[in-house]
């Protein structure tokens, strides 16, 4: 329940997996890489099961069919971006849209990826914690030297991310509006699958 005087009140999160793209720099489906005896997209879903979240989102694009009858596809919306070749902001769009429209009553989204191996549902929660305790309305995840995904965003910046166009993620959002941010730390943030060798790099 918000606290009294909360300018972002949460009490009704949702969990936005972009998985649309097609991989190209590694050759074949990021997405059902498998590691630790699970694909990266299915555990991208158990992550988000096990968190605080009211719904989830799980946009695909290339291979959509191929990937949607490889996931367990219990208590989630699985939505088709058919701009993904635009990039990762179609995506973004096409879930945000359809959280609109599915859980109308959900007041921010958690928008995460699958090929970020290290993500858990703790994680999940922890910007949910930090976001209730700074009573900002985004929560972004530190690694390196740098900012980004998993990212919270409250329903007061749902247009921002609807206006994200081409390759521009929600990073650009954090870029703009740095005084409504928060962090938490994601120290293997940084580890995530675009190459072969990122893989192999993985599994040694």
């Amino acid at each position: 329940m918000a606290s009294p005087g909360n300018e972002y009140p949460i009490t009704n999160c949702a969990a936005v997996i972009l998985a649309g793209g097609s991989s190209s720099r590694l050759g074949r489906p990021k997405q059902l890489l498998v590691y630790q005896g699970k694909t990266l997209l299915q555990h991208a879903i158990d992550m988000a099961r096990h968190a605080s979240v009211q719904s989830i989102i799980v946009v695909l694009g290339s291979g959509f069919e191929l990937l949607r009858n490889q996931i367990d596809t219990a208590e989630l919306h699985v939505v088709k971006n058919d701009s993904w070749q635009t990039g990762i902001a179609s995506s973004i769009t096409c879930g945000i849209t359809a959280l609109q429209r599915i859980a109308p009553g959900t007041d921010a989204a958690i928008l995460m990826v699958c090929d970020q191996p290290f993500i858990t549902s703790l994680l999940l929660n922890d910007l949910l914690a930090a976001q209730k305790a700074g009573d900002k309305p985004i929560v972004a995840s530190k690694y390196g030297d740098t900012i980004g995904i998993p990212a919270l965003f409250h329903k007061s910046l749902f247009t921002q991310l609807l206006g994200l166009e081409g390759d521009s993620g929600a990073k650009k959002i954090m870029q703009q509006y740095p005084e409504l941010l928060v962090t938490i730390p994601f120290p293997l943030g940084n580890i995530d699958i675009d190459t072969l060798d990122d893989y192999k790099r993985l599994n040694k």
